[in-house]
């Protein structure tokens, strides 16, 4: 609150300013209390309920204070179901016996059949006393809670983080990366910016509570010139013409789908117009998207689209470049209870080869390590406060261009051999530190030894340019294993990446894609299929 005081009072209202100087003015106790009631969740408290001993004071002395300062409303409309929420059915069944016995119900009901039966009897929301009479417990609503959740998003920048990241520090169990702030690095410019992402936040909750799309549509905040807020716009839309489609509003699909500019949205678009027998539109649509720069799922998606189009409206299906054969190869090995990529490793792994199950880590965590100070490179919109795992612009299209020349540094150091020293400083230096592409865990010094000495630095750049094409893409579908050849000569592979496939899976699409692109790069790699012996598992 002390940040969002400094940082944006410009971007609050009079009142709102008012009330950050109250909290503070507040005693320590009572700030404390209704500390810990935000952090709960919900606005609404039992006040026998609240146990907190370490405020140093009387709970009943520090709510007190919080009364007489307007902090908490002593007497608010409860509906039904925050009744219920509140009191045990011990607690509810001797104010609604007589209710439920006029009704012709038993009044021993269980609680979700007792809510379902009142619910036809109460319609609106009644005080405390108006549902269970005198001498009960008092309930007690913190006001302002708008207030407190608006400051918790412009700090943040975002509703998904919340107060206990704090906590989370301070214990240790999360630690950030120190970046400056500079005034052009918030989250907000204007007010109007907080209001929009707190209208499609809204949005967003009422299709998740399955409120029908249409509805949903006509809610949704025009397009905004914030480049970040535009892209949770893109992903709201994609999400609603999902919904939509579910819900068989298939035009509202369309316009929604239309509407976005998510990577995923136009095939999703080209994908119902198919459905919806449009195809003269989605052949018009994919023909002129086939012209712009696209990502390998979207090459591989629209190729097939037009694929499918093409017989359909009497064209001529676009030549596709032929794929390059993937290497496979079968092991037969006993059951051991452990997983199939353990078992493979081990079955694999020599002194002379050794095999490390690494998926999605080395890759990106070399990547990480390499150029983990253009990462986190304060420049504005990217870092908002100090609780950042990654720039904000993390997978937006502009991630890299805004970077560019930072990486391309990266990458100068792969070419002069520099890269070496630097990511095995960053790995001692920057141990534990939240970063997106760093795996902590699933690094250690044999590992990066190895893929340092293993791996040249002409295959970790062309490696890192792809993932740069599509960061939100490329980061997954890197294969199980990586298997080092430490003794090979230099013009002889000295590592080997490994797909593992158990009985009855099959190679996803993005894993086939890693696997191409492998083959075209000349990178040794392979699928293994494994079955049981003796188990009558097929391929």
């Amino acid at each position: 609150m002390a940040w969002v005081a400094t940082h944006h009072v410009d971007l609050l209202l009079e009142p709102e300013r008012g009330c950050l100087r109250d909290f503070f003015e507040l005693p320590r106790p009572s700030r404390a209390l209704l500390t810990r009631m935000v952090m709960r969740s919900g606005d609404l408290f039992r006040a026998d309920k609240l146990n907190y001993p370490e405020l140093g004071s009387p709970e009943a002395e520090a709510m007190d204070k919080l009364v007489n300062g307007g902090w908490l409303d002593t007497d608010p409309l409860l509906t039904l179901d925050e009744l219920f929420r509140l009191f045990t059915l011990a607690e509810l069944r001797p104010a609604f016996a007589p209710v439920l016995v006029q009704a012709g119900h038993g009044k021993n009901l269980p609680k979700a059949r007792m809510r379902e039966v009142l619910q036809d009897t109460f319609e609106g929301p009644l005080t405390l006393a108006a549902w269970l009479g005198q001498g009960v417990a008092p309930v007690v609503r913190v006001r302002h809670m708008e207030l407190f959740n608006r400051i918790r998003l412009m700090f943040f920048g975002n509703l998904r983080q919340s107060w206990s990241d704090f906590v989370l520090v301070e214990l240790g169990h999360h630690r950030y990366e120190p970046v400056e702030f500079t005034p052009e690095a918030r989250a907000f410019s204007h007010r109007s910016e907080v209001d929009t992402y707190l209208a499609m936040h809204h949005c967003r909750e009422n299709l998740d509570a399955g409120m029908p799309a249409a509805e949903v549509w006509a809610e949704v905040p025009p397009a905004s010139d914030n480049a970040w807020l535009s892209s949770r716009r893109d992903r709201l839309l994609l999400e609603l013409g999902r919904q939509a489609e579910r819900q068989t509003e298939r035009e509202i699909a369309l316009q929604a789908l239309a509407a976005s500019g998510h990577r995923e949205a136009r095939l999703k678009q080209l994908r119902l117009l198919e459905r919806m027998k449009r195809f003269k539109e989605a052949w018009a649509i994919a023909t002129e998207w086939q012209s712009d720069e696209l990502s390998d799922a979207e090459f591989q998606g629209l190729a097939r689209i037009l694929k499918r189009l093409a017989v359909k409206v009497g064209q001529p299906a676009p030549p596709v470049p032929q794929a390059p054969d993937i290497r496979e190869f079968v092991l037969a090995l006993p059951q051991t209870g452990g997983s199939v990529e353990a078992v493979v490793r081990d079955n694999l792994s020599t002194p002379e080869a050794p095999v490390f199950y690494v998926e999605n880590t080395l890759i990106n965590g070399l990547f990480g390590l390499l150029c983990w100070h253009i990462i986190f490179k304060a420049i504005p919109g990217a870092f908002f406060h100090p609780f950042h795992t990654g720039p904000a612009d993390l997978v937006r299209e502009d991630f890299v261009s805004r970077r560019q020349a930072g990486f391309e540094e990266c990458f100068t150091a792969l070419q002069n051999g520099e890269y070496r020293e630097r990511i095995l400083a960053t790995y001692a230096a920057k141990q534990g530190i939240s970063n997106p592409f760093v795996i902590w865990p699933a690094l250690n010094e044999e590992l990066l030894g190895l893929a340092l000495d293993c791996i040249p630095a002409t295959d970790l750049q062309v490696l890192f340019e792809r993932l740069l094409l599509n960061i939100r893409e490329h980061r997954s579908g890197f294969p199980d294993l990586v298997r080092f050849y430490p003794e090979n000569p230099e013009d002889k592979p000295r590592y080997e990446m490994i797909e593992v496939k158990g009985p009855g899976d099959r190679l996803q699409d993005h894993q086939i894609r890693w696997l191409h692109f492998f083959a075209h790069q000349g990178i040794a790699s392979g699928v293994c299929y494994l079955r049981w012996q003796d188990s009558g598992a097929t391929l």
